[in-house]
């Protein structure tokens, strides 16, 4: 039997962290590539450190010189990505830093699988939901990621002006009979301007907006508050610790609360099941709890590469299940084509939705118009419970 009583601790970290800075460019490459060419690929990987930006990995086009045409506008995709988080300090400035692309042609040994409808990798994917939080998210990530959002949006709108962008929180809930009932610790480091800004003086300008984000009551007299424990945090970003895409992999689902596959998604096109199998994973444990077919779903598949049918689907329902898990796993076959060609298509993923996902987590987002956060949706629900035999 699981605990019910105990403590659980998430961290999110901002826009502005360096690995973060990573993942927005890499996506937005991805965004760039695929407005052009809904079926394009691409594998992009970023790399930041003081004064420079390097890009590498593959892309494909099936018009040459449009992909030609592309390659150029990396640099103008790099500068604008960290114009619009809002690096403008002196060793790591969008107009100054120095942009290295080394983007080339997809290798055709791993098109010719994929172009078969296949996967495009090997590989274990899992998707999670639970009742902790109306996004049926995980309430330590889900609030931390929302402590960050919160900042960055004051921080842009320029109400808190000394506020920069790089910035990392985390949150520790005491669970009461598996529910979050308490915040038993704060942390929060956030970059600012001056110097002579202390830990007293962060925390004055960032408790009003965390207390404003968190549910009522679940901030006491006994939480422990850490802003800026270090004390002076004004060089950050790239220029005070390098960056690389898809290594906040834990930032980016469940916070720990649920199993990893361990693929990263910045910077990979749909056809990457680390990617897309990762999201329909989440749309089908989403659709499973809010179906009442279980209070908590935790549901794995996994690919092998060029071979376009999942080789295996499993769910746990971690005993809150209203039927039984085998019956979850034959229901979930039969309302969703699961091969990398069917996920695209059921979940629209071939459109540039993917640069607003780099920060604040893939998962726990509300549904967009244009497609955005698809897999956030509900609307398989219906179609599950009447599958269930």
């Amino acid at each position: 039997m699981s605990r019910k009583n105990y403590v659980f601790t998430s961290e999110s970290v901002s826009e502005g962290h360096p690995d973060k800075v990573c993942d927005r460019i890499s996506d937005a490459v991805l965004d760039a590539f695929i407005a052009v060419e809904p079926n394009a690929r691409v594998a992009c990987e970023t790399f930041a450190t003081t004064k420079r930006v390097v890009v590498g990995g593959e892309v494909g086009l099936s018009d040459k010189a449009k992909l030609k045409e592309m390659m150029g506008r990396v640099e103008d995709i790099v500068r604008d990505c960290v114009k619009d988080i809002g690096y403008e300090q002196k060793k790591f400035h969008w107009k100054d830093i120095k942009v290295h692309n080394y983007l080339h042609e997809q290798s055709a040994h791993i098109a010719q699988g994929v172009d078969r409808d296949g996967a495009g990798d090997q590989g274990i994917m899992f998707g999670y939901a639970c009742r902790e939080t109306p996004e049926l998210m995980p309430a330590p990530i889900q609030y931390a990621h929302a402590i960050l959002r919160k900042l960055a949006e004051v921080r842009k709108s320029g109400q808190e002006s000394t506020l920069r962008p790089d910035a990392k929180s985390q949150l520790s809930l005491r669970y009461e009979d598996g529910v979050p009932v308490e915040v038993t610790s704060i942390v929060l480091s956030t970059q600012h301007e001056h110097k002579k800004q202390k830990s007293a003086d962060i925390r004055a300008i960032v408790e009003p907006y965390i207390r404003e984000v968190l549910p009522s009551g679940w901030i006491t007299d006994k939480t422990e508050w850490w802003v800026n424990p270090t004390g002076t945090f004004v060089i950050g970003g790239p220029d005070g610790d390098a960056g690389l895409t898809g290594r906040k992999i834990i930032v980016d689902t469940y916070g720990g609360a649920a199993p990893h596959g361990g693929g990263a998604f910045s910077g990979k096109d749909p056809t990457k099941v680390d990617r897309s199998a990762a999201y329909a994973a989440r749309y089908l444990a989403k659709n499973v709890v809010a179906a009442g077919l279980a209070d908590r779903c935790t549901l794995q598949v996994s690919y092998a590469i060029g071979v376009a049918k999942p080789l295996s689907i499993y769910v746990d329902t971690h005993g809150t299940g209203k039927v039984e898990a085998a019956a979850i796993e034959a229901a979930v076959m039969e309302c969703m084509d699961l091969t990398p060609r069917g996920i695209r298509t059921h979940l629209d993923l071939n459109k540039p939705i993917y640069a607003r996902t780099s920060a604040y987590g893939h998962f726990g987002r509300a549904p967009e118009k244009d497609g955005g956060f698809s897999w956030e949706r509900t609307d398989l629900a219906d179609k599950l419970k009447a599958a269930i035999k």
